[in-house]
């Protein structure tokens, strides 16, 4: 059984838990660089970026993050998006740069804009649609050439990945489409 990370600082991990257990892996709340020297792989989950950066340098998890994310995969959904992007804007602020993509905070608008909608899935097995959350939801403004897109949403990408590493602008781990967290579990 692999065994699944899910930082547990701020934001909805629990909902990712359950969908990493659903697919049959074994989750592990991240709360320190020794929790997650325990873990195959690891997901930053949606909440607040500003917040969730903050946490991490107090936690002293960027540097632990850095070196785990050179032989494991990662994944971060939303504002986990956003920490994984190697340019933010609206406004700029760091990120730990994982993935070649630029990335624009609340892009589709405020709280009230969010949504559920349809996107396109575009991977070899299945050209099909999946059910979407979007809350606050950053858009991916730019793909670096080794970024693949695996769905789209309005001409955007909305669901990447680069070797290892994928990120979601969406929240998965509210719906039961486990097609998400599947392929990142398959990656460990």
């Amino acid at each position: 059984m692999k065994t699944c990370g899910v930082l547990a600082l701020q934001g909805d991990f629990e909902a990712h838990c359950r969908a990493v257990e659903r697919v049959g892996g074994k989750p592990v709340e991240v709360r320190s660089a020794g929790d997650l020297k325990r873990c195959d792989s690891f997901i930053i989950p949606g909440g607040e970026s500003t917040t969730m950066l903050k946490l991490l340098n107090a936690e002293k998890l960027v540097e632990p993050i850095l070196q785990f994310s050179r032989l494991h995969p990662v994944y971060g959904s939303c504002a986990g998006a956003i920490l994984l992007a190697q340019e933010v804007s609206h406004p700029t602020q760091p990120s730990l740069g994982l993935l070649d993509i630029e990335i624009e905070r609340n892009a589709y608008g405020r709280q009230v804009d969010s949504r559920i909608v349809k996107v396109s899935v575009e991977t070899e097995k299945e050209n099909a649609q999946m059910e979407a959350v979007f809350i606050r939801a950053p858009i991916i403004r730019r793909v670096g050439a080794t970024v693949r897109t695996l769905a789209s949403y309005q001409g955007n990408s909305v669901w990447v990945e680069q070797g290892r590493h994928m990120v979601t602008t969406f929240h998965p781990e509210l719906t039961s489409d486990l097609r998400v967290h599947r392929r990142f579990l398959e990656k460990s």
